[in-house]
């Protein structure tokens, strides 16, 4: 777990250098105690109004302006929040709740190198807290369950997860992405 702890600092360090914003990742151990036991738990102050986060995180072109040139969002219980990576691949999921400018649930999909994962997917739970000018966007994501490939994906969505919300924090940073570059 110490080993674990250390890799998403140095991950969340990597991103301060990149994007000038260090998301704060919590350890599982110190994050929440829920019976199955993980919960990875990330969270990024973002300097942008409430409703300006919350677009761009819950619509189409929101998400087309930070994370991916192509996304899918159906906002409501049901709908698709889905990001079309260059090269084919697939990352979000299906929404489970929603309570408009406060939270995001998600059925999430781990990426196609963890099929099991995959397969029986996660909760990914986003916050937004508003304070003042800037916005709390925090990721609580459980349903973790045992097992080496688990482990792996954990590992790996840790770090990416991260990079997420420093690649959000980002775009109110410097402006949406010009994916034509």
């Amino acid at each position: 777990m110490k080993t674990l702890c250390l890799a998403l600092t140095l991950a969340a360090s990597s991103l301060l250098a990149q994007t000038a914003a260090k998301p704060t990742v919590l350890a599982p151990e110190k994050a929440v105690n829920i019976p199955s036991g993980k919960v990875l738990l990330i969270q990024l102050t973002i300097p942008a109004p409430l409703p300006e986060v919350w677009n761009a995180f819950t619509t189409s072109d929101g998400l087309m302006t930070w994370l991916t040139p192509s996304a899918t969002v159906d906002l409501r219980p049901g709908g698709d929040w889905i990001c079309h990576f260059p090269g084919g691949s697939t990352g979000g999921g299906t929404i489970l709740s929603l309570i408009p400018q406060q939270e995001l649930v998600i059925s999430a999909l781990a990426p196609d190198r963890f099929p099991n994962v995959r397969a029986q997917h996660t909760t990914a739970r986003f916050s937004f807290t508003a304070d003042g000018n800037s916005t709390l966007v925090r990721l609580t994501q459980t349903g973790w369950q045992e097992g080496e490939e688990w482990n792996r994906a954990y590992e790996y969505l840790a770090a990416g997860n991260a990079q997420l919300l420093a690649m959000l924090h980002h775009r109110f940073i410097s402006g949406p992405t010009d994916w034509k570059e």
